[in-house]
């Protein structure tokens, strides 16, 4: 990740702190060293991946250690930006369709025809991107849902094929299991638009989906869960909660994470979304420690819901 990345990405966590009601966050001495740094001299490579072989080195933040500096938020003003392009006015119902009686093939492909030739998510893809639609096991036991595509889904047109999906295939693996045994979707199905494009046409930065964005695709999502019938539901991020258990039920991921909840019948777990986790490398601390641990209780518990083999290495991974 170069400066420019790691600016917006930590620019992109503030706001959503701010978001949250936050007012000061924590920053050790060493990260600030860091930042300093890196505005000071070139680019350098990113820190080759440590800790757990199998989720790598994707650092957590949590309460304060000691030598920590407090960063007000509450001042924060977004970046200048030129004037935003011209876009599709947000959807404000939700998306209305019918799927035809078979199996879960016939049912999932006849879905996936339909949201991939929707003209209200078409109208909000840009010319060379793509509508993102899940992917994974129709017969899965276990499924995890995100926010919304980035980048590298937009191109591929595939939910988590950029720096989070590969951390979430890390887990994935460190749960014991291959990507391609569980089922992969989003409660978007576009890359929320920023406004402003670079001259190329690409867009930098992302943005958490509006409620009207979400309340349109939620169908989506919600025939997806019908379709391949997990025995356990993986809520990634607090969007994903939002979506699936209601607007505002949780103030934070902390107030989400660490229970069970159900959507329709189906138990929930929520957890952190990888993109948090990849915006916390780099921190080495008892709390960063307990972060990726509750991450990674969180996974435990869906495993044992799940019935996934559970072995005494696993059950102490971050201890």
């Amino acid at each position: 990740m170069n400066t420019r990345e790691q600016l917006l990405a930590l620019n992109e966590e503030l706001r959503r702190l701010k978001a949250e009601g936050r007012r000061t966050v924590s920053v050790s001495e060493e990260a600030l060293t860091t930042l300093r740094a890196s505005l000071a001299d070139e680019p350098e490579e990113e820190p080759a991946v440590a800790g757990d072989p199998a989720m790598g080195r994707s650092g957590f933040t949590p309460d304060e250690p000691r030598g920590v500096a407090r960063v007000e938020v509450s001042g924060l003003k977004p970046d200048p930006q030129p004037a935003p392009a011209p876009k599709p006015a947000a959807p404000v119902a939700a998306a209305t369709f019918t799927l035809p009686d078979g199996d879960k093939a016939t049912r999932w492909n006849a879905l996936r025809e339909i949201v991939l030739h929707d003209k209200v998510c078409a109208s909000h893809v840009h010319p060379g991107k793509q509508i993102v639609f899940g992917v994974g096991n129709l017969d899965a036991s276990i499924m995890f849902v995100g926010e919304a595509p980035g980048g590298d889904e937009e191109v591929q047109g595939e939910p988590f094929v950029g720096r989070a999906g590969q951390l979430l295939n890390r887990m994935i693996k460190a749960m014991g299991l291959e990507r391609g045994q569980v089922y992969i979707g989003n409660i978007l199905n576009w890359r929320p638009e920023m406004g402003a494009r670079n001259s190329d046409g690409t867009q930098t930065g992302n943005r958490p989906p509006t409620a009207e964005e979400m309340a349109y695709c939620l169908p989506f999502i919600r025939a997806q869960i019908a379709i391949i019938q997990p025995k356990v539901l993986v809520a990634l991020g607090k969007t994903a909660v939002d979506g699936l258990l209601g607007f505002e039920r949780f103030k934070s991921m902390g107030a989400a994470r660490g229970s069970w909840h159900e959507y329709a019948g189906t138990p929930l777990r929520a957890t952190y979304h990888p993109s948090y986790l990849l915006r916390q490398e780099g921190l080495v601390s008892a709390a960063a420690k307990k972060i990726k641990r509750d991450a990674w209780e969180d996974l435990l518990a869906v495993m044992e819901r799940a019935d996934v083999p559970i072995s005494e290495k696993q059950k102490n991974y971050f201890l």
